[in-house]
């Protein structure tokens, strides 16, 4: 420990302020703070105290303690000094967003084809996290003690639909611990709608297979072998014939991997349409389908893919919170079109 140093308790930061009780006494610092911090209702979780800890921000009876692992005692003074959260990089633009429900704590929102999640190598602005940095604004409390919007889940640039994301820290802990258990004993639901070339023999099914990169080309998902790939389940149900050539399907994941639904429909004989790259051999198929169908195949211009359904619990205020999305005018289009010509 060393000498308090003025910094710590400086007027640009807040502090948090606790004891610690009897029963307490021998608890690491930063599992103590964590649980004290939740409980208090802060934005806080280990990861951020911890480095806060690091980082001279945290004292122990008017002394700073940069060791996660020191063990408290019971009667100390805890005082944590939180800076305030750095500006985002990158930054804020101003792009249109459909957001169907926002709080204090999450956004839920309707992503539009065509637009990237992260910036990336290629993609440095004109992203959603650039367009929720200028959306969010001053709300956004700092997830790990940066202003950025906290994404817990990902869709395809060239996937619609649904996405939840986090504002604050615990929000996006909640939120991450819900999708990291994949609906199997914390509620949440996410279903696709998707068009895939084929007829499917019957009603329903699943895929149960592992995925991994591919071993050759690396731009791609495969079904691996279990000691490579992570564990990859798919739902899906058929929804409707739409002649001999193409089927709509809802599929509802148990796990979200990479490209999951595309690398499990193709699997089945059944890709998605306009997937470019694990639909290659079902191009051909398009001249089968009437003109009207032909151009709005080639209007879509991607995969036919849309998260329509989001459902889970409000990770804060534990409200159940469900939402629907009808598919995109490029979608509904082909579908339209495709009836038409069944």
């Amino acid at each position: 420990m060393n000498p308090v140093e003025p910094a710590l308790h400086g007027s640009t930061a807040s502090v948090q302020s606790f004891a610690v009780a009897p029963g307490r006494a021998g608890e690491r610092l930063d599992r103590f703070l964590a649980a004290e911090s939740a409980a208090a209702g802060a934005d806080l979780s280990r990861t951020r105290l911890k480095a806060l800890i690091e980082g001279g921000h945290v004292s122990v009876n008017g002394v700073i303690v940069t060791e996660a692992s020191f063990a408290v005692r019971a009667g100390q003074a805890l005082a944590v000094a939180v800076p305030p959260a750095a500006e985002p990089i990158p930054a804020g633009e101003a792009i249109a967003l459909d957001i169907r429900f926002e709080d204090e704590h999450l956004l839920v929102l309707d992503k539009p084809a065509g637009l990237v999640v992260h910036p990336g190598a290629g993609h440095e602005s004109g992203t959603l996290v650039n367009a929720l940095i200028a959306h969010c604004g001053d709300s956004l409390s700092g997830i790990g003690g940066v202003k950025r919007p906290g994404i817990v889940h990902r869709l395809d640039k060239d996937t619609s639909g649904l996405m939840v994301v986090a504002k604050t820290d615990r929000a996006h802990q909640g939120l991450a611990r819900l999708f990291a258990d994949h609906g199997r004993t914390l509620p949440l639901l996410r279903e696709y709608l998707a068009f895939v070339w084929g007829a499917p023999d019957r009603a329903m099914g699943l895929v149960d297979a592992p995925l991994g990169r591919h071993p050759v080309d690396r731009e791609k998902i495969a079904i691996v072998a279990a000691a490579r790939g992570r564990h990859a389940i798919t739902h899906w149900r058929l929804l409707e014939q739409l002649g001999p050539e193409v089927a709509t399907v809802a599929c509802r994941l148990e796990t979200g991997r990479t490209h999951q639904i595309r690398v499990h429909m193709a699997s089945l004989g059944w890709p998605l349409l306009g997937d470019p790259v694990y639909g290659r051999g079902f191009r051909t198929k398009a001249a089968r389908l009437s003109a009207e169908a032909q151009a709005a195949l080639i209007a879509l211009g991607r995969q036919a893919l849309h998260a329509r359904t989001l459902g889970f619990e409000h990770p804060v205020t534990g409200a159940a919170l469900e939402f629907e999305s009808e598919p995109p005018r490029d979608m509904a289009e082909l579908q339209a079109a495709l009836r038409r010509s069944a």
